[in-house]
């Protein structure tokens, strides 16, 4: 039997319902959580953006299945791996909570997801970059809804290469994540003729990025790669501006940067940026349609890559339990699997067995203070990279899931 209880640091929002439950629901709720870091370094990456995002995919799913309500509960794991765990195995164990859509750090990810395969719960990670999820550590009962340090390494580091920068340098966030998206961008730096010459570490939630820049300049690479992400990422651009970096000819790649960092850093520091993204809110009419309504749930604010693919997730959650008649974890990740995903954001995209959501990442650059037509007209979409270029193939992968 489930039971509810007052979460702590968890909220919850109930989309109220008069239909009776449908006898194939276990417990006469369906209960997602939502679990990423609300208010630390990585909040504004997901955080309450990507709640706002899941309400809005409940809402156009009418606020239950077959009369069964859905209930959305929100934890803050505070970018600390034990919280993530403690949280999801109380979840799912004694609280009845039947998926979890995360953004989480990569430690934290990975934990979770042993927690989600024990108990047979889809896992919907719309934020993490670890490739592990989805390679050497993969799940019948996750799936990637956004990208990876392989996807956002590749995207960024083919940018460079294109314009004949093959020396790097990088500074790097000194965890997992950020150590193997480094891993990554290394292998296609030396695997085009590239070079890195150095790299140097930081802890997360760094303030004084000067050592680091000083010693990239010193390097004397074409490139700084940028491995890290959040508050890191936009002290680092920013003091690199600060520093003159650019000016002096040096070219900075994050190897990735959502349109949340690219607001909050400015035009001025950002602009000329060349990276992939998983999704853009200005792409087409949908994704400005499904913008105005994010605006008017969230404050007017306008929702980054993992916000939008947020939305992906939950809906196709719902319409595979829809689909499926249960919120049995097998037979809705067989669900997940058998039906193409379309939405707002994504269209006809298919679920790989490794996990990974095969849809193409977007080539964009980062417009001029200038060529910008209001505050959040930061991209120029340059095009789209296609998911088999995009995503590690199935021949690199180290997924036990595959079959020949």
């Amino acid at each position: 039997m489930k039971t509810t209880k007052a979460f702590g640091l968890m909220m919850t929002c109930t989309a109220l319902t008069a239909s009776p439950a449908f006898a194939d629901f276990s417990d006469g709720v369906i209960r997602i959580g939502v679990m990423n870091d609300q208010s630390g370094p990585y909040a504004d990456n997901c955080g309450a953006g990507s709640v706002a995002m899941a309400r809005l995919a409940v809402e156009d799913n009418g606020g239950a299945i077959n009369g069964t309500p859905i209930e959305i509960v929100i934890a803050d794991d505070q970018n600390q791996p034990d919280i993530g765990v403690s949280t999801a195995r109380r979840w799912v164990e004694e609280e009845g909570v039947d998926a979890i859509i995360g953004c989480s750090a990569s430690s934290i990810a990975l934990a979770v997801q042993d927690v989600m395969r024990e108990n047979n719960r889809p896992y919907l990670i719309a934020g993490t970059a670890t490739t592990e999820t989805t390679n050497g550590q993969c799940s019948p009962m996750t799936t990637n809804w956004a990208y990876d340090t392989y996807t956002l390494a590749r995207g960024s580091v083919n940018a460079q290469l294109e314009q004949g920068n093959l020396t790097w340098y990088f500074i790097t966030v000194d965890y997992t994540f950020g150590q193997q998206w480094q891993a990554d961008a290394t292998r296609f730096v030396e695997a085009a003729g590239g070079t890195v010459l150095g790299s140097t570490l930081h802890p997360l939630g760094a303030s004084d990025f000067s050592s680091q820049l000083l010693q990239a300049q010193a390097s004397g690479a074409q490139v700084i790669g940028i491995a890290n992400a959040g508050a890191d990422l936009a002290n680092v651009i920013k003091q690199a501006e600060e520093f003159g970096i650019v000016d002096a000819g040096q070219q900075l790649a994050p190897l990735g940067i959502q349109v949340n960092n690219v607001y909050s850093i400015g035009l001025e520091a950002t602009q000329g940026l060349v990276f992939s993204a998983a999704a853009y809110w200005n792409s087409d009419d949908e994704t400005r349609a499904l913008t105005e309504r994010y605006n008017a749930a969230y404050d007017g604010r306008y929702p980054n890559e993992s916000q939008l693919v947020t939305y992906s997730a939950m809906n196709h959650l719902l319409q595979s339990m829809a689909a499926g008649g249960s919120d049995d974890g097998v037979t809705v990740m067989e669900q997940m699997r058998a039906l193409p995903v379309n939405d707002a954001v994504m269209h006809d995209v298919s679920i790989r067995a490794d996990g990974v959501v095969m849809h193409p990442m977007q080539l964009v650059r980062v417009q001029t203070p200038e060529a910008s037509t209001g505050p959040w007209d930061l991209y120029e979409v340059l095009g789209q990279i296609p998911a088999e270029q995009s995503w590690r193939s199935q021949a690199e992968s180290a997924c036990p899931l595959f079959t020949n």
